[in-house]
């Protein structure tokens, strides 16, 4: 008997650790689920975000598997009564939630449930979620739940810590969103302040070579080159403006949960598979994260929307006190030579010189119909 009330208190130690650990909201959610479902020893668990029209913005469940998810298909707006959970906000424990004149059913690939426990997440007078347990994993009398009061107030416990780690995420992440709106408005101004003169000069510059042409074409070839030279260096200065904006989600998650996140996004919103493999790179100085989160970028950019690839990889590898990324394409590749002859570089130029900056440095191995890889290295601390 000594060791049971220990033995919970780890658990619970163990369950809250875990939440404390995760920033996104996501991650918080299935980590609460899962210490749940561990904790009080249940075969499913589930967890309900409610959206502002009385159904759920987000469901997260533990126990069913991806190919169990995908054959329940889509849950309906209306969830029985998991839905007036969110209504009436008090706690549930049923002997068989089959019974329960709320119940409304679940589709054919649906697993059966019985006994279950079910209570809302509070923040302060507000519900932000409900947390459900089903089929308590013991030897149950005929007609009685399997969930008794015990982990009733245990999983009240869990769920008073849930809401503080839930409304962390949640903060945590409207943060990020006001940090990366200021930089934006910080960018604005940097590109208006560095680049809008020179534009204004380039184009009365162009207009003074066009009234030229006619009467005095060696006066206008003269405009020209100054209208070029003028180009260069608004590029250069925007190109300056661009660098010095340091990402925020470097600073905050460092280089390779940044990149992993922002391939994540690229693979939901491409046609393309785009996939990451990070293997055991350490933290790198400022330059040298940002260079390599920049020429991924360009990278990425190019094989999705230039080279008609099916599959892109991206790996991050460490090599000696630095790391070597790589990105890789099925894409209809190209000549890196006749593509410097012809004056199109593909942002390679931009690349190496990003990698050079860094003190590293950028190999380019390419093919007509055979694929590109992009290789830039970059040396630690």
């Amino acid at each position: 008997m000594s060791q049971g009330p220990r033995s919970g208190l780890a658990a619970v130690s163990s369950a809250l650790l875990a939440m404390s650990r995760h920033l996104e909201v996501r991650d918080v959610l299935k980590t609460i689920v899962a210490s749940a479902r561990e904790l009080l020893d249940a075969q499913y668990a589930a967890l309900g975000v409610p959206d502002d029209h009385g159904g759920f913005a987000q469901f997260v469940v533990d126990g069913v598997s991806d190919a169990q998810w995908k054959a329940i298909g889509p849950l309906p707006r209306q969830h029985g009564i998991l839905a007036a959970m969110l209504r009436e906000a008090r706690t549930e424990r049923l002997a068989d939630v089959r019974k329960d004149p709320r119940f409304e059913g679940w589709p054919a690939a649906h697993p059966d449930m019985s006994d279950f426990l079910g209570l809302p997440i509070r923040d302060g007078d507000e519900v932000i979620g409900a947390l459900f347990l089903a089929n308590k994993d013991c030897a149950k009398q005929q007609g009685s739940c399997g969930f008794t009061s015990e982990d009733e107030e245990l999983l009240a416990l869990l769920a008073q810590h849930a809401a503080i780690a839930l409304t962390n995420a949640r903060l945590y992440e409207r943060s990020r969103e006001l940090t990366i709106a200021e930089e934006r408005s910080r960018l604005a101004h940097e590109l208006h302040d560095a680049v809008s003169q020179k534009l204004f000069s380039l184009r009365l510059t162009a207009q003074a070579a066009a009234a030229l042409v006619d009467r005095d074409p060696s006066r206008a070839k003269g405009e020209l080159q100054q209208v070029a030279a003028l180009a260069a260096e608004a590029a250069d200065e925007l190109r300056d403006a661009v660098v010095e904006l340091r990402p925020a989600a470097l600073d905050e998650d460092g280089l390779l949960a940044t990149l992993r996140t922002h391939i994540q996004v690229l693979d939901r919103a491409h046609t393309a598979r785009v996939t990451f493999d990070g293997r055991g790179v350490r933290a790198l100085p400022a330059a040298q994260e940002e260079a390599v989160l920049r020429v991924a970028q360009e990278a990425l950019h190019n094989a999705l929307r230039h080279s008609g690839a099916q599959h892109v990889d991206v790996t991050l590898d460490r090599r000696g006190g630095g790391a070597v990324l790589r990105v890789t394409d099925d894409g209809s590749g190209f000549d890196p030579q006749a593509t410097r002859r012809a004056g199109r570089h593909l942002g390679l130029v931009s690349m190496r010189d990003r990698a050079s900056g860094a003190g590293g440095s950028l190999t380019v191995e390419s093919v007509p119909g055979k694929g590109t890889t992009i290789e830039m290295e970059v040396p630690g601390g």
